[in-house]
């Protein structure tokens, strides 16, 4: 039975969770976002709905939050094999989720602007508000990219170690780096939505894991190191 107590457990059972509520929540968000489907011109489809602009907002901050937590959770998966490799891949996608997520408040900022301007006036005081060197070089460049290059990378670490096959990198990649150059809308429905395929299934495998399958990744225990010993003849 699980235990918040129980560490492996804990561990094991939330990085498999958030590796489903993530991507999920990412693809809920572009389902709601009203710049999905309106005017591609954020002022003009934020105005025209709101509340969903909000929601949208929302869903976004907390799936590109809980993407780092899962890449954490997923180092423990290299610790033996592609451990430099994994770990700088680990490193760029924990900065560029947490970088991108920030980046989101400009999307009220955005919304309160068309609402109080002509759509003309209110894109051309954002563009000057977020076009500051401080915020291109401390938010935006080359920070944002790292998540979306860094994330399938790390899975490519997780995948050399022989947990999960070649094709869920390779769709986490094509879901996410090659929708880049896609205009954002729903062509990018597809590309989105297949990450939540492939992260959803390396989530499940972790979930099955046993406690002592965990604990099998930590490095064999050397003088004055701990590892999860307690765990070699368990089961979850």
């Amino acid at each position: 039975m699980f235990k918040l107590s129980d560490s492996v457990a804990f561990r094991r059972t939330i990085t498999g969770a958030l590796l489903f509520v993530a991507p999920l929540l990412q693809f809920v968000a572009l389902l709601v976002d009203p710049g999905t489907w309106g005017d591609d011109r954020e002022m003009v489809s934020y105005g025209d709905n709101p509340a969903l602009a909000q929601l949208e907002s929302l869903l976004y901050h907390w799936s590109w939050m809980l993407v780092p937590i899962a890449a954490f959770g997923l180092l423990h998966l290299v610790r033996k094999k592609s451990v430099v490799f994994g770990h700088i891949a680990g490193g760029m996608t924990i900065i560029g989720y947490i970088s991108v997520s920030a980046l989101l408040l400009m999307d009220p900022v955005e919304w309160w602007f068309g609402q109080h301007y002509p759509v003309e006036q209110g894109q051309k005081m954002f563009d000057e508000v977020f076009n500051l060197p401080g915020v291109i070089f401390g938010f935006t460049l080359p920070w944002i990219y790292l998540g979306m290059i860094g994330l399938p990378l790390l899975l490519l670490a997780v995948s050399r170690t022989g947990f999960v096959h070649w094709w869920v990198p390779a769709v986490v990649t094509v879901g996410y780096v090659a929708s880049i150059p896609v205009p954002y809308g729903p062509l990018t429905i597809p590309f989105w939505g297949a990450p939540v395929i492939a992260m959803g299934y390396l989530g499940l495998k972790v979930l099955r894991m046993t406690n002592a399958e965990w604990a099998s990744y930590y490095p064999s225990a050397d003088p004055g190191v701990t590892t999860p010993d307690s765990y070699a003849n368990t089961t979850a």
